[in-house]
């Protein structure tokens, strides 16, 4: 039987790993050579020229020469042994270990997903009593979310309050949004909804409306619907609060967010944030409640 073909992913680590072992080993030889030469170097200076003879104590060159010979022993450790088997696909597995345990998680709650699906469908999804479904969102002026899957600005500190608010809940978004992220994002669960029956990603609990997704987050009290713009129009209607960042700017998108009706959602805070060398646009944090 043939052996199987690497593919060209797994031929380029091997090269890249191959050529990394090469530069370490260069670098022992190297290091030895220059150990024996200044080996040799030290034991002339004493034994030939008498240097340190009076400053320095009894064969100060043994002790110098036993001295470099232990530091020169780290480093082929290091080559041989810790770089060998500590290296990058070490560390590569070790991280593999910890997505595994985080997909185990995942895994459990998909399964519990597939076995809610056959629920009769609705058009509205039930409320939880105790739980506040929050929109979260960043919008200019004129209601633009992104262009081609991705934002238009960079506003580091509305990025922290993000972290802030969502961690350790579940975020609800549609698939575009997931696969805008470099990688799921640490403590929360990510809930993506798609019409792909087949759809599955590392760290996405998958899940094929809006219902599925309110129903997994049920025991959670402060879900947080994070994009995009389709989702965010189906979930305005069930939300509880809006935390809005209103970004002082009209730019091009192909997203937007929906309009908000003030005869059915009262703001009840803002907080304003001029420019800076950080931020390119001026912004305001908006928190709307639902009217009773």
């Amino acid at each position: 039987m043939a052996n199987k073909s690497n593919t060209p992913n797994e031929d380029r680590e091997q090269f890249l790993y191959a050529q990394d072992r090469i530069r370490q080993k260069k670098r022992l030889n190297q290091h030895f050579v220059f150990f024996l030469i200044g080996s040799a170097f030290i034991i002339i200076l004493d034994q030939v020229m008498g240097v340190g003879h009076e400053a320095l104590p009894q064969n100060w060159y043994v002790w110098a020469i036993l001295i470099w010979t232990f530091f020169f022993l780290i480093h082929a450790f290091n080559v041989f042994f810790t770089n060998r088997f500590m290296g990058k696909k070490w560390e590569n597995e070790q991280l593999d270990k910890l997505k595994l345990k985080q997909q185990k998680r995942i895994d459990e709650l998909q399964k519990q997903v597939e076995k809610e699906m056959p629920l009769p469908e609705v058009k509205t999804p039930k409320p939880i009593k105790n739980q506040t479904l929050t929109i979260i969102a960043a919008a200019s002026e004129n209601d633009a979310l992104g262009k081609d899957n991705d934002l238009v600005w960079h506003l580091p500190n509305d990025f922290k309050r993000f972290k802030k608010l969502t961690t350790g809940h579940h975020i609800i978004m549609g698939r575009k949004t997931f696969e805008s992220f470099p990688e799921p994002l640490p403590n929360r669960i990510h809930v993506v909804i798609t019409r792909d029956k087949n759809y599955k990603k590392f760290g996405a609990v998958v899940v094929h409306s809006l219902r599925e997704a309110l129903e997994l987050a049920k025991k959670d009290d402060q879900p947080y619907i994070i994009g995009g713009g389709e989702i965010y129009k189906q979930s305005l209607e069930y939300a509880d609060k809006i935390e809005l960042t209103r970004v002082h700017a009209e730019v091009t998108a192909d997203t937007f967010f929906p309009h908000i009706d003030e005869n059915k959602w009262e703001l009840i805070n803002e907080e304003h944030h001029p420019k800076d060398d950080k931020h390119e646009y001026a912004f305001t944090y908006l928190t709307y409640i639902r009217k009773d």
